[in-house]
């Protein structure tokens, strides 16, 4: 039987892209799901390995609860270097920043990686890799900085196609992309647009990115923070040997506050994130006792957007009504 570092060299060599899995994490069927669905292997699949696995890896869970309980709780957090205070303020002035943190209090800190509670089970091996190499192993603060809180807006290549009169699809690689929102615009904030008469108004339907912060969710009570966003970069500083990174903290006091910044896994379960005696953490991506590394086909995020107009007479009375 291969160990485990001789088969990660094996999918390494036949696969374009490989996905790494926390075992043992419900749901098992997102799991199995995901193999036949995405994976490079055969469509019909004997799932009881698998299963077996992942058992396996959910006893582990059941020992590292006995052996490091309240692991997650008061981890390191500290203030950010004063000579970052330039970018930090660069940050915390951007509509990046504030129209993204603009429910809760919220701040920059330096967080310890390695026990930052995570919700997402499985990243993207080869995309975490890449990153690796795009740092490098020794980067300055403020390379680390830029790293962890972007202010660019380098992304991801788009695909457009016009499907037909009033559909429009939108396709990236991208995991972050995503339906903004639909926005009204004023005639004179239309640029490059040859109107062929007066033009009353505009209504845009913004497709892009998050900020793309990293970005971790704090509670009050146990000082556990449960990692939002960033999960591919918060992986490779990891294995670049980094132990704490910039990261925007929002700290919740109460259930109705998690609410309006968690994922929904973490809103619907915040006991088991923010008190369960070892929950997952992301040095957990290292275990090779829980970490499962899968070939998988390369896929897509596609946004189709469509419209509807409606033109009619109506009633002056009817409409002031």
């Amino acid at each position: 039987m291969k160990r485990e570092s001789e088969l990660d060299d094996t999918l390494t060599q036949s696969a374009a892209e490989q996905e790494m899995w926390l075992l043992g994490q419900a749901p098992l069927r997102k799991y199995l799901d995901f193999v036949v669905d995405i994976g490079c292997g055969p469509k019909i699949v004997n799932r009881t390995p698998l299963v077996q696995e992942w058992s396996a890896a959910a006893l582990w869970y059941e020992e590292l609860a006995k052996r490091e309980p309240g692991v997650a709780d008061k981890l390191d957090c500290r203030p950010l270097d004063p000579a970052l205070a330039p970018l930090a303020d660069e940050v915390l002035s951007s509509a990046r920043f504030t129209r993204s943190f603009n429910h809760l209090p919220s701040r920059l800190a330096m967080v310890e990686l390695a026990r930052l509670v995570v919700c997402q089970n499985h990243v993207t091996r080869s995309f975490v890799d890449r990153l690796k190499q795009r740092l490098g192993p020794h980067p300055d603060p403020a390379a680390l900085f830029r790293f962890c809180l972007p202010s660019d807006d380098s992304q991801a290549p788009v695909q457009i196609r016009e499907l037909g009169a009033r559909r429009y699809e939108f396709r990236s690689d991208s995991t972050d992309f995503r339906f903004h929102e639909p926005v009204l615009l004023k005639p004179q904030q239309l640029t490059d647009y040859a109107a062929f008469g007066s033009v009353a108004a505009a209504l845009g339907l913004v497709v892009g990115y998050g900020s793309n912060f990293l970005n971790a969710v704090c509670d009050d009570d146990s000082g556990r923070l449960v990692l939002h966003n960033g999960y591919h970069r918060a992986c490779a500083l990891l294995e670049l040997g980094i132990t704490h990174a910039p990261c925007v903290v929002q700290t919740v006091t109460s259930r109705d506050e998690l609410d309006l910044v968690g994922k929904p896994i973490v809103v619907n379960d915040p006991g088991y994130f923010f008190n369960a005696p070892r929950p997952p953490l992301l040095r957990d991506f290292a275990d090779p006792r829980i970490r499962k590394i899968l070939p998988i086909r390369k896929v897509s995020r596609v946004i189709e957007v469509s419209f509807e107009v409606r033109d009619y007479m109506t009633d002056d009375y009817l409409a002031d009504d």
